[in-house]
């Protein structure tokens, strides 16, 4: 590739999130330009929201329909080559669709659809289109994290066992959503989120972060799913035990009403050999503890390269010391996504490194995860089959 990718974002407008992040990422390594964007539902804020980032005028949308329409009528050396989506989750289907009928590639924000059958279906249309798709699964793409992966994957730790992963949050810990706040407001709502809020939300970044490490498979779950703040309409709390495909154990918590709390998401896994432990709130260091040794400090950071593995150094862009935190996380996965995107433009295979990043698989088991556990807690059954 001898240009930058082009993208067109749908969502992600001056009034929300989630949108600037994107933003951010993509601009960490350069590779991406967005050129065009249907910024919001609300026309005035579409067209301030598209002025104030110096899109050209003529690809300021008003709507996704509009946008994916008219970029595909353009020449190829102007029209975008993927759409990224950064709406609520009830509007992710519809634009990720008509985006990969229409020729592009697709990166989305998870979850990855409102239900398992948009989630299944979606996968049908990449097949169908050969297109790319990208689900921005975050937190898979700290180094230490594809480093813990690695090691897992290698056998260093022997059989796996145990799996601990937890995310407490705060921030709903009152009823905002009836306050003003306009991201709680979308998120415990079940017509735009989904049948789950604090699992659909940050439960589902727990399950994918355990799989992703373990290289296991959840095969059952036993859910307990709370609303703790009285008169909220969607889950702010839960408490999963899970089953892996080999045998072992796992544990997730996830709680948007743990007062005091920020992101803290966290994860150990333990084999027969030892374990690791790694937490976002100090991203670049991760232990590493052995049954017959002492615990080893791994730290992250392209000057250690002896000791880490590729796919660890592959996403680090400084020595270490030098902080690389969310937004280089969020990087790693627009860059993986675009150095892929680029070698099959050109023709050329991509490397292992290159394809680490969550897709429609992933995607499709987010929405699974959140229909059993959803299920699991209204039964009284003690175990229910992690089916998709």
């Amino acid at each position: 590739m001898n240009r930058k990718l082009r993208m067109g974002m749908v969502g992600g407008g001056k009034d929300a999130f989630i949108g600037a992040i994107h933003r951010h990422a993509i601009g960490i390594d350069g590779l991406i330009e967005l050129v065009c964007g249907a910024l919001s539902i609300n026309p005035d804020i579409a067209k301030d929201s598209g002025q104030s980032l110096f899109l050209a005028e003529d690809r300021i949308y008003l709507t996704f329909e509009e946008m994916i329409t008219k970029e595909s009528q353009l020449p190829a050396d102007k029209r975008i080559d993927f759409v990224t989506i950064v709406t609520p989750n009830f509007a992710h289907f519809a634009p990720a669709m008509m985006a990969m009928d229409h020729g592009f590639h697709v990166v989305i924000e998870k979850p990855i659809a409102f239900t398992l059958d948009e989630a299944k279906q979606l996968k049908k249309k990449q097949e169908e289109t050969g297109k790319v798709l990208c689900l921005t699964h975050t937190y898979s793409g700290y180094p230490l994290v594809k480093q813990a992966k690695q090691m897992v994957k290698n056998g260093a730790f022997g059989k796996i066992r145990k799996v601990w992963v937890e995310y407490p949050q705060g921030w709903l810990s009152k009823l905002t959503e009836r306050e003003g706040n306009a991201q709680a407001a979308w998120r415990t709502d079940p017509k735009r989120s989904g049948k789950s809020g604090c699992m659909g939300d940050i439960g589902t970044h727990c399950a994918h972060l355990a799989e992703y490490i373990s290289g296991l498979k959840i095969t059952q779950i036993c859910a307990d799913l709370n609303a703790m703040v009285e008169g909220r309409m969607l889950d702010d709390d839960g408490n999963v035990l899970l089953k892996f495909e080999n045998g072992a154990a796992g544990v997730l918590m996830a709680s948007q009403v743990a007062a005091g709390e920020e992101n803290g998401i966290k994860i150990r896994v333990y084999g027969e050999k030892g374990g690791l432990e790694w937490a976002q709130h100090e991203p670049n260091t991760m232990l590493v503890k052995w049954l017959d040794q002492p615990t080893q400090i791994y730290r992250a950071g392209g000057n250690y390269g002896d000791r880490l593995s590729s796919f660890a150094t592959h996403n680090s862009r400084t020595p270490g010391g030098h902080p690389e935190g969310y937004l280089e996380a969020f990087a790693n996965i627009y860059r993986n996504f675009a150095l892929t995107l680029g070698a099959k433009m050109d023709g050329k295979e991509p490397t292992a490194e290159m394809l680490d990043f969550p897709g429609v698989e992933d995607g499709i088991r987010g929405m699974a995860f959140i229909d059993n556990v959803v299920l699991s807690s209204q039964s009284d059954q003690k175990w229910t089959p992690h089916t998709i």
